[in-house]
């Protein structure tokens, strides 16, 4: 009995100590011409995100096609998940965000949507008849950790049992001009990216208050 009781608050104490290893470093980077610029935007475009996933100890069987597939669902799955939230917290922001399903089928029929860093950010913008971009990358390398994969079954009722580092970085670009106005980056020591909603809802409390549109 004791001893399953000391198994339970092991894997809580796991829980709550993986859950703060979320709590990396993080930069930001705002642009003198910010406050001017952004004060006549009004439409802002959420680019799908450049999205790389590598893994410290490579598993058996490694398909390098099936894990680019994997980055590509998950750039479009975190720019779903921004426009998401964005969405939900609209009264909270100065401008409005465009459909990211209009986007993309701006960016394919402008034969951008897969070349992205092909073009330039204002080259970008007039495709998409945007006032800025926001756009930015996600950078993982899952590992094989007992200690997370326990920790998250207990916080996750057993989905996302992987661990891993990663880093997101948040760019806003004007539109006419492609200058960069904001820079948002952040790490992450203990990845628990359960889904791309709890990533984005995770770093966007931390980006609030440093977010431009914030009124």
């Amino acid at each position: 009995m004791m001893k399953n009781i000391f198994l339970t608050l092991s894997l809580i104490l796991l829980a709550f100590w993986a859950n703060a290893q979320f709590e990396g470093s993080k930069q930001v980077f705002e642009s003198p011409k910010l406050k001017s610029e952004i004060s006549s935007h009004k439409v802002v475009a959420i680019l799908p995100f450049n999205t790389k996933i590598t893994y410290k100890k490579q598993p058996k069987n490694f398909n390098p096609e099936a894990n680019r597939d994997q980055e590509k669902t998950m750039s479009k799955s975190i720019q779903s998940s921004m426009y998401t939230f964005l969405l939900r917290k609209g009264s909270n922001y100065s401008v409005e965000f465009q459909d990211v399903d209009k986007t993309n089928i701006l960016l394919k029929k402008a034969g951008m949507l897969d070349k992205l860093d092909e073009f330039t950010k204002d080259e970008v913008a007039k495709a998409l008849g945007v006032d800025a971009i926001l756009g930015g990358s996600f950078e993982t390398e899952q590992t094989k950790s007992e200690a997370g994969a326990i920790a998250s079954a207990v916080l996750f009722g057993g989905f996302g049992g992987k661990t891993g580092t990663g880093s997101l970085t948040l760019t806003l670009n004007n539109g006419p001009t492609g200058d960069l106005l904001w820079r948002f980056f952040k790490t992450m020591d203990d990845g628990i990216t359960t889904s791309t909603d709890d990533l984005v809802e995770r770093m966007m409390r931390k980006v609030s208050r440093n977010f431009p549109y914030a009124k």
